[in-house]
């Protein structure tokens, strides 16, 4: 079966890469217990402060592997797909989902887990459940409005539609999107100055986003004053950096 998620560990960050390149790193029960072992290893590690998932050869991934599905595939449980998208959108530290090529349906909801997409210009995003007969079960019924508004997840879910970078930056899908020539050098980048910055902060800022997401604004200001994680371990230590450059 071989590494169908190959993890590389960078200064401070870490990336994760869908390993099917010769199926276009289409989905299996395989390769979703192997992505969830890279989770739960993930969320142990102090040493790396930022995640960014990404597939191999031609694409990100074209979804879910139809032949698993015509072939009755077996899962350790009911929801279990969907339990190992929110453990990893759950992670206390940025994920990052790197998108080229095809990420249809069932990695679309790989990607919507992440904090945001960045994408390649030649990157196709869809969700084809209607295509096939098939509603889904790994979370795109509730992250794809979140991330795009209710009517534009049902006009993208009832038509099938495929959409390419610009439009998925225009609806607020992907954040941005670069050229497919320069995309490496910018997950690179974007990786590294994440991981520059806070753990601390970032694991807090992530539980308080999630925690007020939806709520009304005074309940969330509420949350942010008395619930706030404070002062990070690590804060005299940027800050004594800071004023000895300055100083």
């Amino acid at each position: 079966m071989g590494d169908l998620v190959i993890r590389s560990d960078h200064d401070g960050w870490a990336m994760l890469t869908l390993n099917r390149p010769e199926k276009l790193n289409a989905l299996t029960v395989a390769l979703f217990a192997q992505l969830r072992e890279h989770i739960e290893a993930l969320r142990e590690d102090g040493a790396i402060r930022c995640v960014v998932i990404r597939g191999a050869g031609r694409c990100f991934s074209a979804g879910h592997d139809l032949a698993d599905i015509g072939a009755g595939e077996t899962v350790p449980s009911r929801g279990w797909h969907s339990e190992t998208l929110r453990m990893l959108e759950s992670l206390p530290k940025p994920v990052v989902a790197a998108v080229h090529g095809h990420c249809y349906t069932g990695a679309l909801e790989v990607a919507l887990a992440a904090d945001f997409i960045v994408a390649a210009d030649d990157a196709r995003f869809g969700d084809t459940h209607a295509k096939w007969a098939l509603t889904p079960v790994w979370g795109m019924s509730q992250r794809l409005p979140r991330r795009v508004g209710a009517a534009t997840a049902k006009r993208l879910m009832f038509t099938a539609d495929m959409i390419d970078a610009a439009e998925a930056v225009r609806i607020g899908l992907a954040e941005y999107a670069v050229p497919a020539a320069d995309f490496d050098a910018e997950i690179e980048s974007l990786a590294t100055r994440i991981a520059d910055q806070s753990p601390f902060s970032h694991a807090a800022n992530k539980e308080l986003l999630d925690a007020t997401d939806g709520q009304p604004l005074d309940a969330g200001l509420q949350r942010e004053v008395w619930k706030s994680a404070g002062v990070g371990p690590d804060a005299q230590d940027r800050i004594a950096v800071f004023t000895g450059k300055k100083g």
